[in-house]
């Protein structure tokens, strides 16, 4: 086939003139996934954990009383759809912007058509923000006092978490609605329905070959907007095929799929949510010491052009977070790792860091140290008007020495075992009663070497106990 009828027929604006009656002319054409856009509630395919029966939204949508929110989710989940579906049962206009290619110009202009709309039509007006996530700080709060008087219904659509990327004077005035990728289910419906659409406009059958239906939906990555895309480029590139099938007919392929679809689109984007949420897969599979998930998610992150030593840098906090002195090895390996990337580059660094993931995937956990560090610092911000101790004071000076600075001190190296059993290193106040409990902050796991620090923790306690000469 023609290198260029190929390009031309994956174009989805490509139109052959010379084609058949039952093709669609240039000038009504309309995308497969605008044909079946649906109208009402009874043909919204998916989002069942918010539009189902008795929920919430659903009965808000359908008693018509609508307010400013936020759809948050995946290309292709119905966040356009549900717009309009909510204004329609509103009775309200819909205003359109997107944040990609509009700025405080296009707001003004949005806001004023809704003043208008108001005043000649007595018609509230939902204001429909794609990609709302777009717009800076200053074209956010643009819509604050508009939603506070009522002068529109604000809907937001973002692929992004909206607690990172709205600002919270918006967050405060719209409720937020996570939309999820729709299931194999709800793509066969879509489907289904896009054949009996076809074959009813166009008088065009559809047949998949075995395994074909299956590898649409699954390459369709639960967007059923791609879905749609997908199956309109399978049918131009069988208009255009050498291999003539029945008039009126046409046979789908898992061939013919794999070539529309291509390599799938990395689910990773930096500083987004599918950043952080790889990174936290990745983090817990190595805290869960399941070294083969743990490399699955890393290769991710590649796949997605994501930095390897940020990978390097989470190895490290997770070598004194989770794996602690149960195997303190683990954070020489991950320092070694990062050396190893900075000295070779990519091709071998990337293997040394999958080598540290291994390593501490499987190493004994412990975060001992984590807890105890961050009791630490909440006991010391309790306690931070306690006076440090006089035997643990310097005696820099005569003046220090005459108050008493260092007195009493007792020498560890001067002592059995290099420990001055009975005495003590916390102010007093923190050993009345109690209080004494509080200064308990490591309590090392019986894993690893943190086993015999355990071990030792215990001896050194129990020489506390039996001495005969202790501080207080």
């Amino acid at each position: 086939m023609n290198k260029d009828k190929l390009t031309a027929a994956l174009d989805l604006d490509f139109v052959d003139h010379a084609q058949p009656e039952n093709h669609i002319a240039a000038s009504t054409y309309q995308p497969l996934a605008a044909k079946l856009r649906p109208q009402s509630l009874a043909d919204y395919v998916g989002q069942e954990h918010l539009l189902g029966d008795n929920m919430p939204l659903r009965i808000a949508i359908e008693q018509g009383r609508c307010h400013s929110l936020i759809f948050w989710g995946p290309p292709g989940t119905g966040k356009t759809t549900l717009a309009e579906i909510i204004a329609q049962h509103a009775n309200a206009e819909i205003e359109r912007i997107s944040a990609v290619t509009s700025g405080i110009k296009e707001i003004r202009q949005a806001i004023e058509n809704a003043k208008q709309c108001i005043q000649t039509q007595q018609k509230r007006t939902l204001l429909f923000v794609d990609e709302v996530h777009r717009f800076n700080k200053s074209q956010q709060d643009a819509f604050l006092p508009h939603i506070e008087d009522g002068t529109i219904i604000f809907v937001g659509a973002t692929t992004e978490n909206p607690a990172f990327e709205l600002n919270q004077a918006i967050l405060s005035r719209a409720r937020i609605y996570h939309l999820k990728a729709l299931s194999a289910k709800h793509l066969q419906q879509v489907l289904s329905r896009a054949v009996a659409c076809l074959q009813q406009t166009e008088t065009l059958t559809i047949v998949f070959e075995p395994l074909a239906e299956k590898a649409l939906i699954a390459s369709a990555s639960g967007d059923a907007r791609r879905l749609l895309n997908m199956l309109e480029q399978c049918i131009a590139l069988h208009e255009l095929s050498e291999n003539k099938h029945q008039k009126g007919e046409i046979t789908i392929s898992v061939e013919q799929v794999q070539q529309v679809a291509g390599s799938k689109t990395p689910l990773y984007n930096k500083g987004g949510d599918a950043f952080y949420d790889l990174i936290s897969a990745f983090h817990k599979s190595v805290r869960g010491s399941d070294a083969d998930a743990a490399l699955y998610w890393y290769a991710r992150i590649l796949t997605g052009g994501g930095d390897p030593l940020y990978v390097a840098r989470r190895l490290l906090a997770i070598a004194s977070e989770d794996i602690g002195n149960a195997d303190p090895r683990a954070l020489q390996l991950a320092l070694n790792a990062w050396d190893t990337f900075i000295r070779v580059g990519p091709a071998e660094g990337e293997r040394a860091i999958a080598q540290a993931t291994v390593y501490m995937a499987l190493a004994p956990k412990s975060n001992a140290v984590y807890q105890a560090f961050n009791q630490a610092k909440a006991l010391a911000k309790a306690t931070a008007d306690l006076d440090v101790p006089a035997h643990l004071k310097n005696a820099t000076t005569s003046i220090t020495k005459a108050l008493g600075h260092g007195q009493e001190y007792r020498y560890a190296h001067n002592e059995e075992h290099a420990f001055a059993a009975g005495e003590c290193y916390f102010p007093e106040a923190l050993m009345q009663g109690e209080q004494a409990e509080a200064t308990r902050l490591y309590q090392p796991s019986e894993r690893g070497l943190e086993k015999k620090l355990k071990d030792k923790q215990q001896f050194l306690q129990q020489l506390n106990q039996q001495s005969h000469v202790k501080r207080y």
